[in-house]
């Protein structure tokens, strides 16, 4: 690979990097729907999240999720949630990019159906990461649990969108550039980009 490819494919991840970044903290400022229970908000930055990893990989999309999340907290009045969804979303995209390198190593199966497994894994880490903070926050371990309730709902709405736009994206010109390739039969599996 020249010099000059090799530059080029840096800009590109760079470029796509931001532009999930920015996509996360849209979807994630947007659609916030406060939860008065936990002084805290539902929203639809995780399906970006998920899309992200699936882009990206485990070190680009693990940036985008923790800034992007991060700073829509910044952005919308809830800053003091910011350095929770930092690590809270940086470790979700961690985790579920982790267990699909892993997975698609090892399994044969589809990986519409690793990458949903993997959704629930780090959605589940995501719900855990929150309900831990905001029990320091209160200073009990009940009032927390309306949040929770409500944050596995989103990560569960972020999935069932993320799923399907992941996989017609990668049936598209878009394909190429994932990381992980979501397809519904036939080959699962990883495809082959710079972007890791």
């Amino acid at each position: 690979m020249s010099v000059y490819e090799k530059e080029s494919r840096k800009i590109r991840t760079m470029v796509l990097t931001a532009l999930l970044m920015a996509l996360i903290l849209v979807l994630t400022f947007a659609t916030k729907i406060p939860v008065p229970a936990s002084q805290g908000y539902i929203h639809l930055g995780d399906c970006m999240i998920f899309v992200a990893v699936l882009v990206l990989g485990r070190k680009y999309g693990t940036i985008a999720a923790a800034v992007g999340s991060a700073l829509a907290d910044i952005m919308g009045g809830y800053a003091f949630y910011a350095p929770v969804s930092f690590l809270v979303k940086g470790a979700m995209a961690f985790i579920l990019a982790s267990f699909l390198e892993k997975a698609l190593e090892k399994s044969k199966a589809h990986s519409m159906i690793l990458a949903a497994a993997g959704m629930v894994i780090a959605g589940a880490v995501m719900v855990a990461g929150y309900y831990l903070a905001e029990s320091l926050f209160y200073g009990n371990f009940l009032t927390p649990l309306a949040g929770a309730g409500m944050n596995t709902l989103q990560f569960i709405v972020g999935m069932a969108i993320a799923l399907p736009l992941a996989g017609t994206l990668s049936k598209t010109p878009a394909g190429k550039d994932f990381a992980f390739r979501i397809n519904q039969g036939g080959q699962g599996g990883r495809t082959a980009t710079a972007l890791k």
